[in-house]
């Protein structure tokens, strides 16, 4: 315990127990003096607060939900597979894995740093977890693109079963090494430091990276486009390409692709399958994300230009 964090204590004790909060919602650091922090008590955007007592509980609810219902699923899943192996319940295996990833990395490094508001795990987990913190969203989102793709192809291009197999294990190892590679910059951007004034606060962020807010503005993008933009582009495409096929078919059952009698049903009953699918997979994507990338854009697009400095740190945000 350094001088500066002594007299903080001597001067409140009932504050001492209190850390300010982590540079999500800190917009300036050097709005909070080494004088103001030890003569007056926090203001409360830098303490513990309703904020994060609300952002614990919802994320502790998340979390069980998400555990219970992920885990379940993987067990049916593998169960499925030992009797039925597919590409699909491979598929789905993995997007469970992505999920419960997420459930047991980031939601317990949520709910732990809202807890103690600022970091206090070093300079090597900030990087690690940060990794981790990205590593499942971006996975989740690639898998997706992954079975899109596997449907799309099942449906138009039929005759190569065989090569899907193939295709599959290709684009699931893409996938993997995709989101690894796509989480690495938060490796490198992310770093603990402490508060300028109040030198006893550590705080893991992005301050002091990006030689210009076009680099960082350039950094939210991409990441943007990664985990959002583009799964919901392939997905959409993906999917209207199916249902128009099987229309098509159901339409001319006797086409150049020599549809039979018989498998009319079967179109039937694929196209109210895959319009399912696709209304679940694509509202799903589209109602969970786009509100809060809608969000995002508004706050890069209309921020005051003397306020950027809150764009810094609103890169951490987006993330979540």
């Amino acid at each position: 315990m350094n001088a500066s964090e002594k007299l903080w204590k001597m001067k409140d004790p009932v504050v001492a127990s209190e850390t300010v909060q982590d540079h999500r919602n800190l917009l300036d650091w050097t709005e909070t003096s080494l004088d103001n922090a030890t003569q007056h008590k926090l203001p409360i955007n830098m303490r513990f607060n309703e904020g994060h007592q609300l952002s614990i509980i919802v994320y502790s609810i998340l979390m069980v939900f998400s555990a219970i219902a992920n885990t379940t699923v993987l067990v049916l899943i593998v169960k499925r597979r030992r009797k039925t192996p597919s590409r699909i319940n491979t598929m789905l295996m993995h997007l469970a894995i992505a999920d419960l990833l997420v459930t047991f990395l980031m939601m317990p490094l949520e709910i732990g740093w809202a807890a103690t508001v600022s970091w206090r795990a070093g300079d090597a987990m900030c990087r690690i977890m940060m990794f981790f913190r990205m590593f499942g969203l971006y996975l989740s989102s690639f898998i997706l693109v992954c079975i899109s793709i596997d449907r799309f192809y099942a449906v138009l291009k039929p005759l190569y079963l065989r090569a899907l197999d193939r295709r599959d294990k290709v684009m699931l190892t893409g996938a993997w090494v995709g989101a690894t590679l796509c989480s690495i910059p938060q490796m490198v951007v992310f770093h603990v430091e402490s508060h300028p004034n109040i030198t006893w606060y550590l705080q893991c962020v992005t301050y002091n990276v990006f030689p210009t807010y076009a680099h960082e503005l350039a950094y939210l993008l991409f990441s943007m486009i990664m985990m959002y933009a583009l799964p919901l582009t392939v997905i959409i495409f993906s999917y209207a390409a199916i249902l128009t096929e099987i229309c098509r078919r159901t339409r001319n059952p006797y086409g150049a692709d020599s549809i039979t009698r018989s498998s009319l049903g079967f179109l039937g009953k694929a196209k109210v399958r895959t319009l399912k699918m696709t209304i679940i997979i694509v509202l799903v994507f589209f109602v969970c994300w786009t509100p809060y990338y809608v969000m995002c854009i508004c706050l890069v697009m209309y921020l005051p230009l003397s306020s950027r400095h809150v764009c810094h740190i609103r890169h951490d945000t987006m993330q979540e």
